[in-house]
């Protein structure tokens, strides 16, 4: 029954005030296919005149049949954008996260939150989880299954290089934002 180390004897090790650590358990089965593609397309050209006022004969002398007047601006655009990526993924995460517990509720339910963030190679997995328990539902080796937590909010989900496919790359959204035609 005593084990050298153990930090009480007689006193329950479950969470139960605030700051204390609890494992929340997730095991979910999860599959999803995705599939995006986009394409932009934007040609346009703009033909002016402009009269130089009293220059007009003197390019004529210093460039003759080289300049016509009527032809000094001319403004043209033409840009694009495609981008495509597909995802399909089928996940079971059996994960287990640790949770700190953040308010006690009047009527002694706990308000919990746990976050943990992996990255591999280029890729970041990230696990936020939230919500409220009931105290009765922790066991014994301070566990809670992620069913058990009201108003549960878990985020599961990544960033990487795959997301980056399907945006237009800077040079070219600052270019859609100031050029005008």
């Amino acid at each position: 029954m005593w084990r050298p180390g153990s930090r009480d004897f007689f006193k329950d090790q479950r969470a139960s005030t605030v700051g204390d650590i609890l494992t929340v358990t997730i095991d979910i089965s999860d599959n999803a296919t995705l599939s995006n593609s986009t394409s932009r397309s934007r040609v346009a050209a703009e033909n002016t005149s402009a009269t130089l006022p009293g220059y007009e004969a003197s390019l004529d002398q210093i460039l003759p049949e080289a300049v016509v007047p009527s032809n000094l601006v001319d403004l043209d655009s033409d840009g694009s954008t495609t981008g495509a990526g597909s995802i399909t993924r089928s996940e079971s995460p059996a994960l287990q996260v640790a949770a700190t517990v953040l308010q006690i509720l009047p009527n002694g339910n706990l308000v919990i939150a746990g976050r943990q963030e992996v990255r591999v190679n280029f890729e970041v997995r990230e696990l936020l989880i939230t919500g409220g328990i009931r105290p009765q539902y922790i066991d014994t080796t301070n566990q809670i299954s992620y069913e058990k937590i009201a108003e549960a909010r878990i985020r599961y989900g990544g960033r990487g290089q795959l997301s980056d496919v399907q945006q237009p790359r800077y040079g070219q959204q600052i270019y859609d934002l100031i050029w005008p035609f």
